[in-house]
C-alpha cells in the first residue's frame, strides 16, 4: 500500500478496531477468565483451531473440543492404522490430509455410539497435528453404511471416549441454529452502520430478540408438554404480521378523521427524513 495511506490518520484510527477471529476468541477466552466463568473444557469451531489458542487453553488448564476441517494436515510417522486383517495400512507422509484417511478407516473400526435421542457410527485415533501435538480425532457418520458426509472432532484428550467427546462438542449445536436464525429472520447479517458502538447496538438488539424468541414458542402451560410448538422463523412471521396489523390500524384511524395521508407518513417515517442544510 501507499506509505502515505498506511500512515493517514483516519485508517489508522479504523485499523485499530480490526482483530483477527483468533485473536477476538483470545480475548473472550481472556474476559471469561477475569470474570470466573465457569468452563473446564472449550468447544469451538475449526476456524478458531489454532496454534496460540491451543496455547492459551494449556496454560489456563482447559481442555479443548474442536471440529477438524477435512483439509488439516496431520502427522504420518506415527500414526498406525490397520485393515479388517490387522495389516497396517501404508500412510504416504510426512503429511496426510484428514479427508484422505477417512477413507482409509476400515468398516470394522466404527462402533455404535449412542448420543441422546441420536446415534452415530464413529473410529476414533490418536495422531499428532502440527502445531498442536498429540490428540485424538473422532469422525462420525450418521448411518450404519458409513457413507455420505462425515464430521470429524479433534480433542487434547487421548484417554476420552467418543461418546463423551461427541456428547461434549454437541452443546455447541446452539450456536450454530443462532447464527442461522439471527441471520435468516432476525437482520443479524444486514446492518447498515460503519462504527463499531453501532453495529455492537445492533448486534445486541438481535440478541435480546433470540433470547425472547424461544420462550414464545414453548406450550401455554407446562402440563402440555415441554417441546416447542412452533418454529423461530414461525414465531417471527406471527409477529411480522401483528406489527403490520398495528401499523395499519394505527394508519387507519387518523385517515378516516381526516387526516392527510403525506402528514401520516411523514410522522411515522420522521427518522428517516433527509435532514436540509439552513
Amino acid at each position: 500500500m501507499d506509505p502515505i495511506v498506511v500512515h493517514d490518520p483516519d485508517l489508522q484510527a479504523w485499523h485499530e478496531q480490526f482483530r483477527t477471529k483468533i485473536a477476538l476468541g483470545m480475548a473472550f477466552l481472556a474476559a471469561a477468565m477475569r470474570h470466573t466463568v465457569p468452563c473446564r473444557v472449550l468447544v469451538f469451531e475449526s476456524g478458531s483451531l489454532a496454534e496460540a489458542v491451543v496455547s492459551m487453553a494449556r496454560s489456563r488448564q482447559k481442555d479443548w473440543i474442536s471440529v477438524l476441517k477435512n483439509t488439516r494436515n496431520l502427522e504420518t510417522h506415527r500414526c498406525v492404522l490397520r485393515d479388517a486383517e490387522g495389516h497396517p495400512i501404508p500412510l504416504a507422509g510426512p503429511h496426510m490430509a484428514v479427508e484422505a484417511l477417512v477413507p482409509l478407516i476400515p468398516h470394522t473400526a466404527y462402533r455404535e455410539v449412542p448420543v441422546g435421542d441420536t446415534t452415530s457410527w464413529t473410529w476414533t485415533l490418536a495422531v499428532r497435528l502440527p502445531g498442536l501435538g498429540t490428540v485424538r480425532l473422532v469422525g462420525s457418520f450418521k448411518s450404519a453404511e458409513v457413507t455420505g458426509t462425515s464430521a470429524v472432532c479433534v480433542t487434547n484428550r487421548v484417554d476420552w471416549s467418543a461418546q463423551r467427546i461427541i456428547t461434549l462438542s454437541v452443546h455447541r449445536w446452539p450456536i450454530e441454529t443462532l447464527y442461522q436464525d439471527g441471520k435468516t429472520h432476525l437482520g443479524l447479517d444486514e446492518y447498515r452502520m460503519r462504527s463499531a458502538e453501532a453495529i455492537e447496538k445492533h448486534w445486541c438488539l438481535v440478541f435480546v430478540a433470540y433470547s425472547f424468541l424461544p420462550l414464545d414458542c414453548l406450550p401455554p402451560s407446562p402440563t402440555k408438554g415441554s417441546l416447542p410448538i412452533k418454529t423461530i422463523g414461525e414465531a417471527c412471521r406471527q409477529h411480522a404480521q401483528a406489527l403490520m396489523q398495528a401499523f395499519i390500524l394505527y394508519a387507519h384511524e387518523p385517515l378516516q378523521l381526516g387526516q392527510r395521508v403525506e402528514e401520516i407518513f411523514g410522522s411515522l417515517f420522521a427518522k428517516q427524513q433527509p435532514v436540509m442544510a439552513r
